[in-house]
């Protein structure tokens, strides 16, 4: 089972430990005909707010990781898509800080393995658990699959690590499509956001594309949503 045609519109927003507007995310859903969707921070009632506004209605098939190992980053992460699942994980490499779930969707004739992340923010005294998501992020290109990564990875291409981890193997999609940058952090207040933590990155010469990438605002978040269009071949 798949998507359909070899075209989907992905998205993907930090909820702010669950108090991001669930029914706005549901409502861009619709509205972009969104058919892949990551979330970060799935704390206090948000899933039972995002069931609440019909999330299943939309995006009837998910999965949503384990609790942190270690140290809570706000909340657990998720995936939601309107196509069927298979080979879901719900850690698919630990990290202490938050746990990455994993599924395969088929997109035309393509399988795709999406992943939602959240490594840790690089503050004061958490620099070597930001170090150590980033670092196990990247160990992904040790696999053969098809990856489309979307998340807050609380980095901007100003930070080597972050380049570190995309390596020979993956792409950041706004790069490549030499879109510019989509800032998507801070979005809570009176000025636009200033930098780039969110992003959409895939396998390279894996004949996935993601481009036309948008942000969209989101009450009670201070990230914006991310949004684009992948491609198989």
């Amino acid at each position: 089972p798949s998507t359909g045609d070899n075209v989907a519109r992905i998205m993907t927003v930090n909820t702010n430990n669950g108090m991001a507007s669930a029914q706005e995310i549901v409502d861009i859903c619709r509205e972009q005909n969104v058919e892949i969707l990551c979330l970060q921070e799935l704390g206090g009632s948000m899933l039972d707010d995002l069931e609440a506004a019909g999330i299943d209605e939309v995006l009837p098939y998910s999965i949503v990781s384990d609790q942190a190992t270690e140290i809570s980053n706000g909340g657990r992460n998720g995936i939601w898509s309107a196509a069927p699942m298979d080979n879901v994980s719900t850690n698919l490499l630990p990290i202490k800080t938050s746990s990455m779930p994993a599924a395969d969707i088929t997109v035309g004739n393509q399988t795709i393995r999406i992943v939602s992340v959240h490594p840790n923010s690089p503050v004061r005294g958490a620099q070597d658990l930001w170090d150590d998501g980033l670092s196990t992020i990247g160990q992904l290109q040790d696999y053969d699959h098809s990856y489309v990564i979307m998340g807050d990875f609380n980095s901007t291409w100003d930070h080597a690590r972050f380049r570190e981890l995309l390596g020979t193997s993956f792409v950041d999609a706004g790069e490549q499509a030499g879109e510019g940058f989509h800032m998507t952090f801070p979005s809570a207040g009176p000025i636009p956001p200033l930098v780039e933590l969110d992003h959409i990155l895939y396998t390279k010469d894996s004949g996935v594309v993601v481009s036309e990438l948008s942000t969209e605002k989101i009450s009670g978040t201070d990230h914006m949503a991310l949004l684009g269009t992948l491609e198989t071949s």
